[in-house]
């Protein structure tokens, strides 16, 4: 500001709200370049407001810079505090509102965390552009942006004017506008740009910047019709060590013949732009063109990894001092490259390693016409020994492997939601008999969707990723290898939540974390004991009351098999046939388990369906889940309890065992006074 002529001048003869970009802020900026003048000038406006004064009423000051090029404020309600951002900049309240009131003038001054950067052309340019439309910036790309940019974006610009489209980057007011560089225009994929695909690149009436902009929420863009056609853009981010790297991602919530249904995630290559009439994010690639079949999703570099939405909330953001880099890091001018670069890359590669069926496998997802495939990240294929050991084992794992696939079928998170609102969803998969399940947690625009498949819960981390033949789900584990104990598992499925709370009655639980044995459980899901109060009302009501622990207690010990190595339905089944055929009157016999209270007696019958039924004392009891693997055993959860009306007998007698008891404990006390 000292050698700016210009701003001396304000200074003197002028009212002015002053934002000052702190010390750190300037050394993450780095070279400032010729024109110091103007970026001075841009950090400037003629209106003197305190940070109360800027309320929630402005969106945009005129700056002091030639052209009056637009700071656009943002205003972020936070649980804590609220805060107020310029452009991508965070003003630091606390160190704010400092006023000066000499000479009749008011003038404001306000810290913030990053350095302002007005969009005009440089000064040796001939005809210089001052205050740029997102048309013109898009017009006048090269002469506005620094020579050292590597970006171009001359392929999209064709397409906007080919589909006489510029009139939506000339409007006026405040927008937000993503423009696909060439780097992402391989193939044939420019042919697929359209009029609706243009318009999914444009969020009306809301300039956002990344960094006060609201994280894996939906904003709707101009791609908006009822009966047609709905895209929503949604911003995400990845830390990678201090940088935090953005990216948007399209979800075309209803599509057509031409635009799929699903996920397109990109990369921000330069964020925050601004321009006249909002602002400007370069992307690595076009929203909404889905041009790769699951397949080649797995080939392909995917601009994400594990950790993209894993980004601290702001509210934990800390004002930095005078001296500090600000807690977090917005990397403007960052083009970091992730080291693997590709998501899905281990997975891929032990697909590819897995041989003959590795290679049938991977023809099933480039040739399939309705596939869902749930595909591990990098880091659930890293550093696991039993997971290493499986993959060594290629039957084992292609038995794995077939776990994550569901064929004929595109299950999107919006047509589970909607067929879990009565029950829990399952879907078959490629491997036989071995079903998916999912929950689908919902809190106001957020939703969280889990998946199990052979014991393993694994979260969808970026769900939708859309495909020409069907779509890929992301998740966080490596499904059928299993990770929890016994009791971890019965601990954290919300649908054994009763069983789990029967065992703490009397400590029963505690064992089943014990590695050194192998347990087989029967555990009746929460729907069972729900419908088993209606068959069996008053051993129900008896079996949950804490004084008839003992009577839980010997109930589950009914189902708990503890042996040497887990009885999977498939192993009972063939014990079953193997015990020998038919009983008396033709009734087939059974198998005994060596449960931990007597000896369970069932035979196992597995349906056409390739469903299993337990018979147990004349009742038929279907399996719902089948062989949920745990690191010490297997759970079978089933739809109803071993458990019959004459099975809990609570005499009047072994109430009133109760009465002398406590009447031995008054005689103790009184003896004691």
């Amino acid at each position: 500001m000292e050698s700016s002529r210009l701003a001396n001048l304000t200074l003197a003869y002028k009212q002015v709200t002053i934002f000052a970009p702190i010390n750190a802020a300037f050394q993450k900026f780095g070279e400032l370049g010729d024109d110091t003048e103007s970026l001075v000038l841009y950090h400037m406006t003629s209106v003197p407001k305190t940070t109360d004064q800027l309320g929630s009423s402005y969106t945009s000051l005129y700056s002091e810079l030639s052209g009056s090029p637009p700071l656009w404020i943002t205003h972020i309600t936070g649980t804590y505090h609220d805060d107020i951002y310029v452009n991508n900049a965070r003003i630091l309240v606390s160190q704010s509102n400092i006023q000066s009131t000499g000479k009749d003038l008011i003038q404001v001054l306000h810290k913030i965390d990053d350095v302002l950067v007005p969009t005009r052309s440089p000064v040796s340019a001939s005809n210089r552009i001052y205050n740029p439309t997102a048309w013109e910036f898009l017009e006048n790309y090269e002469n506005l942006m620094p020579s050292k940019n590597p970006f171009r974006v001359r392929n999209f610009r064709q397409k906007v004017q080919q589909n006489n489209k510029e009139d939506i980057y000339k409007v006026e007011g405040g927008h937000t506008f993503f423009i696909p560089i060439d780097e992402g225009f391989g193939n044939e994929r420019a042919a697929l740009i359209d009029e609706k695909i243009i318009d999914g690149h444009v969020i009306p009436k809301q300039v956002l910047f990344t960094t006060p902009t609201k994280k894996d929420v939906g904003y709707q863009t101009l791609a908006n019709s009822d009966n047609d056609i709905r895209v929503v853009i949604i911003f995400t981010q990845e830390q990678r060590g201090t940088t935090v790297v953005n990216y948007v991602k399209s979800h075309t919530k209803f599509g057509d013949g031409k635009h799929a249904q699903g996920v397109v995630l990109a990369e921000i290559r330069q964020a925050n732009i601004p321009v006249k009439n909002g602002v400007i994010h370069l992307i690595q690639k076009p929203l909404m063109v889905v041009d790769s079949n699951v397949k080649k999703l797995l080939e392909d570099h995917l601009d994400y990894i594990c950790n993209v939405g894993n980004v601290a909330n702001q509210e934990n953001y800390k004002e930095p001092e005078l001296f500090e880099y600000p807690v977090y890091i917005e990397p403007v001018q960052t083009f970091l490259q992730e080291q693997d670069g590709r998501i899905l890359s281990n997975f891929f590669n032990a697909i590819q390693d897995a041989g003959p069926q590795g290679e049938e496998f991977l023809r099933t997802l480039e040739r399939s016409h309705d596939v869902t495939l749930f595909a591990p990240c990098n880091k659930a294929l890293e550093d696991d020994l039993t997971l290493n050991a499986i993959l060594r084992d290629k039957a084992r794992f292609m038995d794995i492997l077939k776990l994550h696939l569901v064929v004929d079928d595109r299950l999107y998170v919006d047509k589970i939601l909607k067929n879990s609102q009565t029950r829990v969803y399952q879907a078959q998969t490629l491997s036989k008999g071995k079903n998916l399940y999912f929950n689908v947690l919902t809190s106001g625009p957020n939703r969280t969707m889990t998946v199990e498949g052979g014991g393993v819960n694994a979260t969808v981390i970026q769900a939708d990723l859309a495909a020409t033949n069907g779509v890929v789900h992301v998740i966080d584990r490596v499904l059928g290898v299993p990770y929890s104990t016994v009791l971890d598992k019965l601990r954290t499925d919300p649908m054994l939540a009763a069983t789990y709370t029967l065992g703490t009655l009397q400590g029963f639980n505690n064992q089943l974390n014990n590695t050194n044995k192998k347990f087989t459980y029967f555990v009746p899901r929460d729907k069972a004991w729900f419908d088993a109060k209606v068959a069996l009302p008053s051993a129900i009501k008896k079996i949950f009351m804490k004084e008839y622990a003992y009577h839980a207690t010997a109930t589950l010990e009914r189902h708990l098999v503890i042996s040497d190595v887990p009885y999977t339905m498939e192993r009972i089944k063939q014990m079953t046939n193997e015990t020998n055929t038919l009983g008396t009157f033709g009734q087939r016999r059974e198998v005994e388990l060596p449960a931990v209270r007597g000896s369970l007696k069932l035979y196992v019958e597995e349906r056409q369906d390739n469903t299993f039924i337990i018979h147990w004392r004349g009742e038929k009891i279907p399996v719902f889940r089948p062989n949920v693997e745990c690191t010490n055993g297997v759970i079978h959860v089933i739809d109803a309890p071993l458990l019959k009306e004459g099975d809990i007998q609570v005499s009047g007698a072994s109430l009133a065992t109760v009465v002398p008891q406590l009447l031995m404990l008054f005689v103790a006390r009184y003896l004691l006074i």
